[in-house]
């Protein structure tokens, strides 16, 4: 009984190496973080641009932006992306030279494969929304397809990143019925979840 007990032990051990030689391990929970905290501070510097300009997104939904005012949320939405990018890269990069990982090879590939599909798919299905005046359902569709990425790219790295993404794709079906809330859900899914996320996979893997 004991020898079987050992044999299967032994079987899950080389099942757990297996699966771990081809997943992508090195993400860091620091850039899930930095992820969040850079998205607050963007939803704050759009908070406060509305603010200043009397707009009430709320009573609005978005129908009554001018271009400008659509060119600059559009501008900060891509630096929170940039920005939390380059955040992605460091602490990742960082966590892979602590862990003696390699940082590019064809997991990485994979992964990032996975990932930028069902992103560039909702870039483009968001910039439609926006030629055809749709503004309103911009956030929750970057929600929901930001969401289906992380579950695509689950395949490929940790487990864990699979619930962010279920969690990013009901906050963005919620916010698809209640669209004067697109700016808090997306403030919420991009802000506090991934800060969140991040915190809970540092003190997981990474301590």
């Amino acid at each position: 009984m004991n020898q079987q007990q050992d044999q299967l032990a032994e079987l899950h051990e080389i099942r757990k190496i297996m699966d771990r030689s081809s997943r992508f391990i090195s993400l860091s929970g620091l850039s899930g973080v930095a992820a969040g905290v850079s998205a607050l501070i963007g939803a704050a510097v759009v908070k406060w641009y509305l603010v200043t300009h009397n707009i009430n997104y709320n009573q609005t939904l978005g129908r009554d932006l001018s271009r400008d005012s659509v060119l600059f949320i559009i501008s900060m939405a891509a630096f929170v992306f940039i920005l939390a990018l380059c955040s992605a890269i460091y602490f990742t990069a960082r966590n892979a030279r602590k862990s003696h990982h390699r940082i590019w090879d064809s997991k990485t590939e994979r992964l990032l494969l996975n990932l930028f599909i069902p992103l560039a798919a909702g870039g483009g299905f968001c910039a439609a929304l926006i030629y055809h005046d749709l503004l309103y359902l911009v956030a929750p569709v970057m929600l929901v397809f930001y969401g289906c990425a992380l579950l695509n790219a689950s395949k490929y790295t940790l487990n864990d990143i699979r619930y962010l993404g279920i969690f990013e794709i009901i906050l963005g079906l919620i916010a698809s019925f209640f669209v004067g809330y697109g700016l808090l859900a997306w403030t919420v899914g991009f802000g506090v979840l991934h800060i969140i996320y991040g915190m809970l996979m540092y003190f997981k893997y990474e301590r």
